[in-house]
């Protein structure tokens, strides 16, 4: 299962239905692990601009997504140059948004601020990899939309746990958005008529050129080990190529997700520490003390 750059010397920031200035990656320059991190960070600011009260921005040293949702898991910065960033800019914009946040760094990048939360695994695929699954018998898949919200939240708790309210405000972004075809494409799976599995593909056409991600891949207990997982994943992968993305990208939760990823052709690259952020010193008592804010894991149990 899937759980759910030239830096500008000021901020430029964009809200739900805009999209700041980015510079393309060429696909035969740079390496499969640079792309991925590029798209990584592009999802995370597709993904809210497609929400209400959803903003990203590029400060130096950093891309910020905030998805106006108060889940710490849904907001977060990514870190482009550790020369570059100032903390206390970063920290001040998320305040601004009202919302709970945390670091993405590059694996592969020293960065000492705030504490470790956990490194998240990435793998990359690219089309001429692509290995597709078979379909099951008696599995059917369709596009998801707002009517469906029930039947996608239900698997997506089934399978990951958590709190109904955080899984149910996050989908039903991505559910919208769906309906109308536009950025994101949730599927949902019915075995002999009942759904079993759900998994979305968000797609952007920035730092990274065009791409997808593929996540939210979730497979009822009872109908594990059927190949619906694979299946699911490969029909929106599919459906992401003939689009015309160059690039798929995904974190697995484990080993064993990992290993039906590599099957589909996925390869792993250097993944991301997800960090909190570094409490700010108040210059005066009053002022009290900061709140340290996790994202990018799932909530605990």
């Amino acid at each position: 299962m899937t759980r759910r750059a030239r830096v500008s010397p000021g901020a430029v920031t964009a809200g739900k239905g805009s999209r700041p200035p980015a510079r393309l990656l060429h696909p035969r320059r740079v390496n499969l692990a640079t792309r991925v991190l590029h798209a990584q960070a592009d999802a995370w600011a597709a993904q809210a601009r497609l929400r209400p009260g959803g903003a990203t921005a590029e400060l130096p040293g950093a891309r910020l997504a905030a998805s106006g949702l108060p889940h710490p898991q849904h907001n977060g910065a990514d870190l482009t140059d550790a020369r570059l960033v100032d903390e206390a800019a970063v920290a001040r914009w998320f305040a601004d948004h009202d919302v709970p946040w945390a670091w993405r760094v590059p694996a592969a990048r020293r960065w000492d601020a705030g504490q470790l939360v956990i490194t998240q695994r990435l793998m990359g695929l690219e089309p001429a990899s692509f290995r597709p699954a078979p379909l099951p018998a008696d599995v059917e898949l369709r596009i998801a939309g707002e009517a469906d919200a029930d039947a996608v939240v239900g698997v997506d708790l089934a399978a990951f746990g958590g709190s109904e309210a955080p899984a149910r405000a996050w989908l039903a972004g991505l559910l919208a958005a769906s309906e109308r075809g536009a950025v994101a494409a949730v599927a949902l799976a019915t075995w002999r008529g009942e759904p079993v599995a759900t998994a979305y593909a968000v797609h952007s056409a920035e730092r990274a050129g065009p791409a997808a991600l593929l996540a939210g891949v979730a497979v009822l207990p009872a109908a594990r080990r059927r190949g619906i997982g694979a299946a699911i994943s490969s029909w929106l992968l599919a459906r992401a190529f003939t689009a015309g993305a160059a690039l798929a990208h995904l974190q697995p939760d484990d080993e064993r997700a990992a290993r039906v990823y590599r099957r589909l052709g996925f390869t792993e690259v250097p993944g991301l520490q997800i960090r909190s952020p570094s409490p700010i010193r108040a210059p005066t008592p009053a002022l009290g003390r900061s709140t340290v804010h996790r994202r990018g894991v799932p909530e605990a149990p």
